[in-house]
């Protein structure tokens, strides 16, 4: 039996405020190897730092809000999957 999982649009969840601090913490460190290779040398600037991560959050989060809604479907059979994508089947969503 597949799961489904929907994701409506102006909604946040955990999930997205986890994916939101990954990319706070991710954006910095490739602005910082960015840096020290242009300058050739390693160099920690903590400010630019922290405004890059409160940044990448930010638009992330904001990113995510705007998305519109979508359906995720989980433990779906691969077959069933494959009859999809060639045709053989077709899925349908059916609301309660």
């Amino acid at each position: 039996m597949a799961t489904v999982t929907t994701s409506k649009q102006f909604t946040l969840n955990a999930r997205d405020i986890v994916k939101g601090l990954m990319m706070a913490v991710i954006l910095p460190v490739l602005t910082i190897i960015q840096q020290s290779i242009s300058e050739g040398k390693l160099t920690f600037d903590w400010k630019l730092i922290g405004l890059t991560a409160a940044g990448g959050f930010v638009a992330y989060i904001i990113k995510n809000f705007l998305s519109p809604a979508e359906v995720v479907m989980t433990n779906v059979k691969s077959d069933t999957i494959d009859a999809i994508k060639d045709g053989a089947a077709d899925a349908k969503i059916v609301t309660k």
